[in-house]
């Protein structure tokens, strides 16, 4: 056995392709998973839309159907999103103590990106008197926006949604 070789390791040549090898695979996994992070947050945003202007055109409803005390010179909408998780209180209860309740909680903006905000100053607002174009804060929430100044996978900003 004298003019045997055994092997020892792996070569440099091994070393360089298998290294090269790792990194074009790492090149392509890491733009899928900030393509699935990004999906995430757009299926995040587009359920916390819904949710919050459910709740809104709920309370308008409710206040269109004589639910809600109303005061003339008012448009209806609420005051701020906070009153939607605070909750209105019941005319038709004679107790007084009923409230009508529309979230739970306000969700929060996922493209929000300061935690110290709470979840509704994480929202734009659009009050009722505010064009759409520019929308304004005003009196009232007639609708919420995304603050986020990016674009979705289809190229439309979010702020359109």
């Amino acid at each position: 056995m004298l003019g045997t070789i055994s092997p020892r390791g792996f070569t440099l040549i091994e070393l360089i392709v298998t290294l090269a090898i790792v990194a074009l695979l790492s090149t392509i996994a890491l733009p899928l998973s900030e393509l699935a992070v990004q999906r995430s947050q757009e299926q995040a945003l587009h359920q916390a839309l819904r949710e919050i202007r459910t709740a809104i055109d709920a309370y308008k409803q409710a206040w269109d159907e004589g639910r809600i005390a109303t005061s003339v010179g008012k448009s209806g909408y609420p005051a701020s999103l906070d009153i939607l998780v605070q909750g209105v209180d019941d005319p038709s209860d004679p107790t007084g103590k009923a409230k009508i309740y529309f979230l739970r909680r306000i969700p929060r903006d996922p493209f929000a990106t300061d935690n110290s905000l709470s979840a509704a100053d994480t929202w734009g607002k659009r009050s009722y008197n505010s064009s759409p174009d520019d929308p304004q804060e005003g009196d009232d929430v007639y609708d919420v926006y995304t603050k986020s100044t990016g674009k979705d996978l289809r190229g439309i900003p979010y702020r359109e949604w």
